[in-house]
């Protein structure tokens, strides 16, 4: 199978690795940041084929769910790909939720075997003991320390719309929601990612986020799969090891997310020339990228910042601003590539160039449905197959889309809809402000107030009233925060997203 740059792959997961190892059987497919170890794509192939063989021995059934409760590491690339090769349903695990949502995802998936990490190992067991799933645990450490199981079974046979991934939502508002993609819908999502960014076999990504979120396993594990390039998987992202992560493999793309630009930008460790001249391009996702910090990072350190948007229930990327020379629009997230992206009404029509509506995409990336959740799919699609994402945006006449807000999290101040990103673009406009996020707080005056909170450079000297003034002068006082809360960290996702919708809750006790 060659690289097509005219439409998605429709195959397999199985497939596409087995053509990798057959057409270039000693090429690098991953090299690992933590001891620079590196595994060929024929090595990837022969382990993730030895661990579908042994899970189809322990009787999992065809599609059926297995969790990984594992970092980024080796035996966590290898036990992905061995899912997905063996034909199960891959079901990544937050590694940062407690006992209960752990046990809820286990439970709701219907996972009868995982995978858990030695650092897991404590929390697992504290879900096995309050009784609530009735799991196989496979101890990962070392090595998969696998349970005895005789005998050999005929591997599942997979077919590309087959399911593939069950992977859970955040869960801000409610239960999170477990959101299923099938092969070709993961492959399609890699492909989106490999046409807008141009990625070929030569290119290699860092990945630094968990690929327990959409972000880190369909934008730099799928899409280098797709492509035939190659990933440097690192454990986690560390502001001072960064850049020499980049530099010692060679990396020329990396994937993250605003915060951890934010905190790059605010780090005194620069790129050297030989990693700027190397690196292609930086992206954003998972979140609203500031126009301030976007331009701030550029200037300093170079490098071309590509802002995209993607959702888990599109395997990632929508869209995204083409690679330079091409236009790029600064507070965009840019164009559709490899689907469709319309801005609806609340009648669930299109509307013209430069209205405002509801952001709603239609293509082979998006979700199969949320599982045993079919109340909660019915209303996310259109009856012509738009998935509607929540998001309030409008489209240019170019196609570039602009993003306001979630519709779930507008500040409705007297009646008048407040996007929180305006208010974080402000407070972005300071140079000490390192993450911000503004939020709704009930008031008996106008129903609703607005109130932010921020975290700042360490010795800052910048205080609330200054923020707040800051605010008022680019927005007026109507839309400016009445507190603004200093916090030493801001909730967030297991991507980095930072998550306002707890903050009124998180700072209630200082109100």
């Amino acid at each position: 199978m060659i690289w097509d740059q005219n439409s998605p792959p429709q195959t397999t997961i199985r497939d596409l690795l087995d053509d990798h190892a057959q057409r270039a059987p000693d090429t690098i497919s991953h090299v690992f940041a933590v001891d620079g170890s590196t595994l060929t794509w024929a090595q990837l192939r022969h382990k993730a084929s030895n661990i579908a063989d042994r899970l189809t021995a322990m009787g999992i059934e065809k599609g059926e769910s297995v969790a990984l409760c594992l970092p980024n590491s080796r035996l966590a690339i290898l036990c992905l790909f061995g899912v997905f090769y063996g034909g199960f349903r891959a079901t990544p695990l937050n590694l940062v939720a407690g006992p209960e949502a752990l046990g809820y995802a286990l439970t709701h998936s219907n996972s009868r075997f995982v995978f858990v990490a030695s650092g897991q190992a404590d929390i697992f067991e504290a879900v096995v003991q309050a009784g609530s799933v009735q799991v196989t645990v496979v101890p990962v450490s070392d090595q998969i320390e696998w349970p005895d199981v005789s005998g050999w079974k005929q591997r599942h046979d997979v077919e590309s719309n087959d399911p593939a991934l069950l992977m859970y939502t955040s869960g801000t508002t409610g239960r999170p929601k477990g959101v299923l993609h099938s092969h070709a819908g993961l492959l399609a999502g890699g492909w989106n990612t490999g046409i807008a960014h141009g990625l070929s076999a030569s290119d290699r990504a860092l990945c630094v986020l968990p690929f327990f979120h959409i972000n880190g396993l369909c934008v730099t594990l799928i899409a280098p799969l797709v492509s035939g390039g190659s990933v440097v998987v690192c454990d986690r992202f560390s502001n001072s090891r960064f850049w020499d992560q980049c530099g010692q493999h060679g990396v020329t793309w990396f994937s993250v997310v605003p915060t951890i630009i934010s905190h790059l930008l605010h780090a005194e460790t620069d790129p050297g020339k030989d990693v700027v001249k190397k690196l292609r391009f930086g992206r954003s996702a998972s979140s609203a990228l500031a126009p301030e910090v976007h331009a701030a990072f550029e200037k300093r350190f170079r490098i071309p910042m590509i802002e995209t948007m993607g959702l888990t229930e599109t395997a990632a990327q929508i869209l995204s601003n083409p690679l330079p020379p091409k236009r790029r629009k600064i507070g965009s997230p840019g164009i559709a590539f490899g689907n469709e992206v319309a801005i609806f009404n609340d009648h669930l029509q299109a509307v013209e160039a430069g209205t405002s509506g509801e952001v709603v995409v239609r293509g082979p990336n998006v979700m199969l449905e949320y599982l045993n959740n079919s109340d909660a799919t019915q209303s996310s699609f259109t009856p012509e197959r738009w998935l509607r994402t929540g998001d309030l945006g409008h489209m240019d006449k170019d196609g570039y889309v602009f993003i306001t807000g979630r519709l779930k999290e507008l500040i409705i101040k007297g009646g008048e809809n407040i996007a929180p990103r305006e208010v974080d673009e402000a407070l972005y406009g300071h140079r000490d402000v390192i993450e911000a996020a503004a939020f709704a707080r009930s008031c008996d005056r106008y129903g609703q107030k607005v109130e932010a909170a921020v975290r700042l450079r360490p010795g800052s000297p910048v205080t609330q009233d200054e923020l707040i003034t800051l605010c008022s002068q680019k927005l007026g006082t109507f839309k400016s925060p009445d507190r603004i809360f200093v916090l030493d960290e801001l909730p967030k996702g297991p991507s980095g997203k930072i998550q306002r919708m707890k903050l009124a809750d998180m700072t209630i006790a200082e109100d």
